[in-house]
């Protein structure tokens, strides 16, 4: 199957008008589309179906329960599948049966192991005040983002864990955070903020064939060996924010093979 792959275009400010590219069968967004849920539209009546997983500024001075139906329900009406903790079989032109598999991944703050949980969630507290979401009329807090992310973790690990049993051929997981360290972003170094951008999936990687991401404002594109042979493809192609130059060299139009 040949996907297009968009996230982080941060439609809220940023100048992009996104085009379908010839020989997709898929589109996926990978989150951070637009804070204010406005440029989701610039999607509808999209040529190829669209899959979709919430980024982090989705949910921007949102309430976080009542944001998750009231983003569904938007994606939809414009035929847009929102994916969170759920997965979804398609068929490939070429016959291949493909489970996509979704999920935001909140981030853990264990990208650095326990031994530094600590000072991750130290710098995750920033992040989390410019969020300013709230859970349940609390602030959404470093603590509260963890919870959630530990639950998204369990789920992930549960399904990747399910045999196929002849329902699809192969797995392609769709998360906004980074699964592994190696995605990143190498202008800053291993900080203990990276953990708020990356968790330490590392051992579900090798379960799926390809693993798609974003909020890292860069792109990567990696390999990881599989037990047994073969290796599992992880892929970025977040666009970033022109005032950062974090938009030159990107290319919407990249097809991904899955």
């Amino acid at each position: 199957m040949k996907i297009q792959l968009l996230s982080d275009l941060h439609l809220e400010s940023e100048d992009f008008e996104p085009e379908p590219q010839a020989g997709a069968e898929l589109l996926v967004l990978a989150g951070d589309i637009d804070r204010t849920w406005q440029g989701y539209e610039r999607f509808a009546g999209w040529p190829v179906p669209v899959l979709a997983v919430a980024g982090n500024h989705e949910f921007d001075g949102r309430e976080i329960d009542q944001a998750w139906p009231a983003l569904r329900q938007h994606c939809a009406g414009f035929g847009i599948t929102l994916l969170e903790c759920e997965s979804l079989v398609l068929k490939a032109r070429d016959g291949a049966r493909l489970r996509f598999v979704g999920s935001v991944r909140w981030c853990d703050f264990d990208a650095f192991g326990p031994a530094g949980r600590e000072r991750a969630m130290r710098a995750g507290a920033y992040f989390q005040r410019v969020m300013a979401a709230t859970l349940d009329g609390a602030a959404f807090d470093a603590a509260a983002l963890r919870n959630q992310a530990l639950a998204c973790r369990a789920w992930l690990e549960a399904v990747l864990a399910e045999p196929a049993q002849q329902r699809w051929d192969r797995s392609v997981v769709i998360t906004h955070f980074a699964p592994s360290l190696k995605s990143a972003d190498p202008r800053y170094g291993p900080l203990p903020s990276t953990a708020s951008f990356c968790n330490a999936d590392d051992a579900l990687l090798p379960q799926a064939a390809l693993w798609l991401h974003g909020h890292l404002h860069c792109r990567h594109d990696y390999r990881v060996a599989r037990a047994g042979g073969g290796a599992t493809r992880v892929l970025s192609q977040a666009r970033g924010l022109v005032a950062k130059g974090e938009a030159e060299g990107f290319d919407a139009g990249v097809l991904i093979d899955a």
